[in-house]
């Protein structure tokens, strides 16, 4: 039987857990920024491409948390669905810059939910370090 201290999150799960919220704080701006732009106001154009630098740095340090939890925790989802969101931000920050706004816009709308879903994901359950079991 498990106790209670096996359920709890550790150290990495905060770790996790915590540029994970960094990274959906930073990217939830985008849209904010991206609106100001298309009403007029020019200078928000160059915040959005500020922005599009600090969450794709945020999420390739993700990546490498997620290694981290990985390893230590034994859990491959957080990582796999690090990658999937940070392979989506990386296409659509190269079509932003491409100026190619029929895949930039719609690609960012679902990227946002994504790291929605995955933030809700990391916080919801504890993240503790997964016992293997030999057969």
């Amino acid at each position: 039987m498990l106790t209670m201290a096996a359920h709890r999150t550790t150290p990495t799960g905060w770790t996790l857990r915590a540029v994970v919220s960094a990274h959906v704080v930073a990217i939830v701006g985008q849209p904010v920024f991206a609106g100001a732009y298309l009403t007029g106001d020019f200078d928000s154009l160059r915040w959005h491409a500020v922005g599009a630098d600090v969450v794709t740095s945020i999420g390739y340090l993700q990546v490498i948390v997620a290694i981290v939890a990985w390893i230590r925790l034994r859990q491959a989802w957080p990582f796999l669905a690090t990658v999937a969101v940070v392979a989506a931000e990386t296409v659509q920050y190269f079509a932003g810059l491409d100026g190619a706004l029929w895949l930039h816009i719609p690609l960012g709308v679902m990227t946002v939910a994504a790291l929605v879903v995955l933030f809700i994901a990391v916080w919801r359950r504890p993240l503790a370090r997964r016992e293997v079991h030999h057969a």
